[in-house]
């Protein structure tokens, strides 16, 4: 019985998937093909058979790109006149059509070309399992994240099979996990490793779903083993949540010796108004896990001593600029509105009282674009790039590019190149594009790039031909 349930069941799924996809072919003729090609492979828009999509891969993006459009290239809206169903049927065609072809995604590029230089790409790590972040012990020693919970180590340009030992148990679900990895500033002094991760609490809650929030540890590493390690961050417990998303987070340090961290708003929004709440904020200890006695909030009655600014959506790429020593962030907006800010003491960024985005089926959220206790980004980005990994190259390598910003783009998969001036960005360039969903891109000791992909699962070194 259970069988012929099973079997029945597969055969309505399949005859639903042909109706839609019918359907879909029907309406991709009439609303998309002018542009995209009656046979899919492209006209005055892209193919959508060759394995390659420039804003976003994923059915979720891609309806979202169908429904609301991408109007700076000329791609109208179809909300008012396609349903959902329909977008969703045009979407089945497509996959349908791709499994037809055979698309598949083009291998990582040997070489790439900006305005400034021709680049070499090297696969310098692979088969890893969404890794997240990078950073160096050395010159020739890696730690990278796997966000499941391992953290790997490359040494001598070879992905060692064992995980460091002992490393803190995670929660890995939604988008928690095992996120940043920083290596002290002192490193060779100290020995120091910092990781952030999302913290499950297993005792003294109610209900099913035990509630979590992101915890920033140090300790060594010795003998391929996680050692002397102290919670420098751990928030009041009766402030996690049940959410799985938005918990940031990213670890950097100043040349003062403060360890800068953001915690998302955790899928609460208006508490990243609420300074008496660890998420939606950016903080600051230092790299003991004390607390400076000039962080803006530390004399408030009931802040969270750690505070350094408030109204932050979901941080995911900080920076510290190398001469000026200020911090830089990149921050995701909702359906549109991603938003690059510097940070300052006490300063609140508006989320979510004002935003340059809406909610992802579209419903406003607030009106309201500015404040006059509000600040306003340094840039925003409209559509949504899904902002990942930042940092101002630092090397050598690349000399035409010193203290510009490298930004990641999980959605777009890209890296851009910012010029900034003051507070203004006068200057943007795409330097990598559809190699994968950029997660983290960092200056390496010897001057290259490197940037850590999901999709597939590698880390690629990018150095000047």
């Amino acid at each position: 019985m259970k069988t012929t349930f099973a079997l029945c069941t597969i055969l309505i799924l399949s005859l639903s998937l042909t109706v839609n996809a019918q359907d879909g072919a029907l309406l991709y003729g009439q609303n998309c093909a002018s542009c995209h090609g009656a046979n899919l492979g492209g006209g005055n828009a892209t193919s959508l058979v060759d394995g390659i999509w420039q804003f976003g891969a994923e059915n979720g993006y891609v309806f979202r790109n169908i429904k609301f459009g991408i109007p700076h290239l000329g791609m109208p809206s179809y909300e008012a006149t396609l349903s959902d169903g329909d977008i969703n049927a045009i979407i089945s065609y497509i996959r349908e059509s791709e499994n037809k072809v055979g698309a598949k995604k083009p291998p990582i590029a040997k070489e790439m070309e900006t305005i400034d230089y021709k680049m070499d790409v090297e696969i310098f790590a692979e088969g890893l399992e969404v890794p997240w972040a990078i950073d160096f012990m050395d010159r020739n020693t890696a730690l990278i994240t796997e966000r499941p919970g391992r953290l790997r180590i490359v040494k001598n340009g070879i992905l060692l099979d064992e995980p460091v030992k002992n490393t803190p148990e995670v929660l890995n679900q939604g988008q928690g996990g095992l996120m940043d990895v920083a290596v002290d500033s002192d490193f060779k002094e100290n020995g120091w490793v910092y990781l952030a991760y999302s913290h499950v609490l297993t005792s003294g809650y109610d209900g099913n779903r035990p509630p979590a929030m992101t915890r920033i540890v140090r300790g060594k590493i010795e003998n391929n083993s996680w050692t002397s390690e102290e919670v420098l961050f751990e928030a009041p417990h009766d402030t996690y949540r049940t959410t799985r998303h938005h918990y940031g987070c990213r670890i950097v340090f100043d040349p003062q010796g403060h360890l800068f961290f953001a915690i998302g708003d955790r899928g609460a929004g208006y508490q990243a108004q609420d300074f008496t709440l660890p998420n939606g904020k950016v903080h600051r200890i230092y790299k003991d896990g004390s607390i400076p006695e000039d962080n803006p909030f530390v004399n408030e009655e009931g802040a969270m001593k750690s505070l350094f600014s408030l109204g932050n959506r979901n941080i995911q790429g900080m920076a510290i600029h190398p001469e000026t020593g200020e911090l830089w962030t990149t921050e995701h907006g909702p359906l549109g509105g991603d938003e690059l800010n510097r940070i300052e003491s006490g300063k609140n960024y508006g989320w979510e009282t004002i935003t340059y985005g809406k909610n992802y089926n579209g419903t406003i959220i607030t009106e309201e674009t500015h404040r006059p206790d509000m600040e306003q980004p340094n840039l925003y980005w409209r559509p949504s790039i899904a902002v990942c990994g930042l940092d101002f190259y630092r090397g050598d390598l690349f000399s035409k590019w010193k203290n510009k910003l490298l930004v990641g783009a999980l959605k777009y998969e890209e890296v851009r190149l910012l010029q900034i001036e003051g507070d203004n960005v006068i200057h943007e360039e795409v330097i990598v594009k559809n190699q994968g969903r950029v997660r983290d891109v960092s200056t390496g000791p010897e001057g290259a790039i490197y940037v850590v992909l999901n999709n597939p699962g590698t880390v690629i070194k990018l150095t000047p031909q």
